[in-house]
């Protein structure tokens, strides 16, 4: 299968992460929990779920059948 992930960071620490395995933003630091609490609530989870439709099973179907072609 496919993971998306799309991490937030700031000064070298990760404080938020969507995982599309997970299916929703996890947070790592304090105001990474706030965030993703509220993300995960909001609007921002379904552009996340939508960057996933668009563009990496899109391009995961591409790739995959190119490397077929190879073979």
């Amino acid at each position: 299968g496919i993971e998306f992930i799309d991490s937030y960071v700031f000064n070298r620490v990760e404080h938020i992460r969507f995982n599309s395995t997970v299916g929703r933003y996890v947070g790592y630091t304090e105001l990474g929990l706030k965030n993703a609490e509220a993300w995960n609530k909001g609007p921002q989870l379904g552009q996340e779920q939508g960057e996933l439709e668009r563009f990496c099973k899109r391009n995961a179907d591409l790739d995959y059948r190119a490397i077929l072609d190879k073979t």
